[in-house]
């Protein structure tokens, strides 16, 4: 316990790494005391202790903390293990948008079931929610998020004759789920971008020392993180002077570069053909659609959108998604995270 009391300050940030052995070490060549290994791991244990409680007396304060229970797709690394299980989109200005997190004790079909229907209650329900692709062959996985990403139906079943080639139970597996779930070309309902990403991986990267903390001490982590990120985030969209956020103008930017190159030719007054070298390609600005298949996916105008809206001399704004805007932007963090009273005022069962 005199070891453990000592050695609290070494445990203050929980990204501190400080094993047994760096206490043996330290008291050893500070105080010249020299201490066994479960010695000096038992005094980390009663510093965590000191500092944080117990885990079992965490737990037990868990249903006073948040409506909500932690976590992310990830393992806990504390005495009492358990998985965190987290639903996060991206914001207008391309940055991670946490959901929902929660805690869970183990990884099955119960609590998936738990979890999804928490979510619907939160977020409501859309039709057409797309599913996830498990991972295997690495010329498959290269493949599928190819086809994933393609614009165009003649690309995107080229790439599944090669899937079939290689695995035929892949391209049946898929063609079960319903092409509309995963594939930009098939989709019914407007992804804004996101068919895969790496969000769910970066969450993990961002909590991966608070999980070795106590469930409540996580909980708070969590929580605090959130009101950094929404204080940090609305500030930045105020600070923003663009009609669409920094992410999506860059693209838009980078579209009116390629534009230039491009040449029009108009047969009324919607549709446009454009020439790119030896390519046509037709632009529809009523019904918001190219040949290319980006700008109707996308709901960003593409450089063949932007060079037929630069000879009509029009704004793209019309042409943009609502999704993409700094006035949306500024909605999805106009709404503050819940705030946390002393554990004073908590009501613990």
């Amino acid at each position: 316990m005199v070891v453990g009391s000592m050695v609290i300050p070494k445990y203050s940030d929980p990204k501190t790494i400080y094993t047994p052995k760096d206490i043996q070490f330290d008291m050893l060549s500070e105080h010249g005391v020299n201490l066994t290994y479960m010695q000096a791991w038992r005094a980390k244990e009663k510093a965590l202790q000191f500092l944080r409680g117990h885990p079992a007396d965490s737990y037990s304060k868990l249903p006073s903390y948040l409506p909500v229970i932690v976590v992310d797709g990830t393992f806990f690394k504390s005495a009492y293990k358990g998985i965190m299980l987290t639903a996060s989109t991206m914001d207008a200005a391309g940055t991670i948008l946490p959901l929902v997190y929660v805690v869970v004790d183990s990884e099955n079909d119960a609590s998936w079931k738990w979890f999804f229907e928490q979510f619907k209650l939160a977020y409501g329900e859309r039709e057409n929610m797309c599913s996830k692709f498990k991972k295997g062959h690495l010329k498959l996985i290269e493949l599928y998020f190819a086809t994933t990403r393609s614009d165009i139906l003649d690309e995107f079943n080229e790439r599944m004759s090669k899937i079939e080639e290689i695995d035929p139970r892949v391209k049946a597996y898929l063609y079960d789920i319903g092409y509309h779930r995963w594939s930009r070309v098939h989709v019914t309902v407007s992804r804004t971008w996101t068919m895969t990403s790496n969000i769910a991986e970066s969450l993990n990267a961002v909590t991966k020392y608070a999980r070795k903390l106590p469930i409540v001490e996580l909980l708070e982590y969590m929580r605090t993180l959130l009101e950094r990120w929404t204080k940090e985030k609305l500030l930045k969209a105020k600070g923003t002077l663009t009609y669409i956020g920094y992410k999506f103008n860059k693209e838009l930017d980078d579209n009116k570069t390629l534009s230039h190159k491009l040449r029009v030719r108009a047969s009324t007054d919607y549709i446009h053909t454009v020439i790119d070298g030896v390519r046509r390609y037709i632009v529809c600005l009523e019904n918001k659609k190219c040949s290319c298949g980006q700008f109707q996916l996308d709901e960003l105008p593409c450089p063949h959108v932007l060079v037929v809206l630069k000879q009509r001399d029009e704004s793209f704004e019309e042409y943009c998604s609502p999704y993409y805007t700094r006035a949306n932007l500024l909605r999805t963090y106009e709404i503050p995270v819940n705030l946390l009273p002393d554990e004073s005022k908590w009501n613990v069962p």
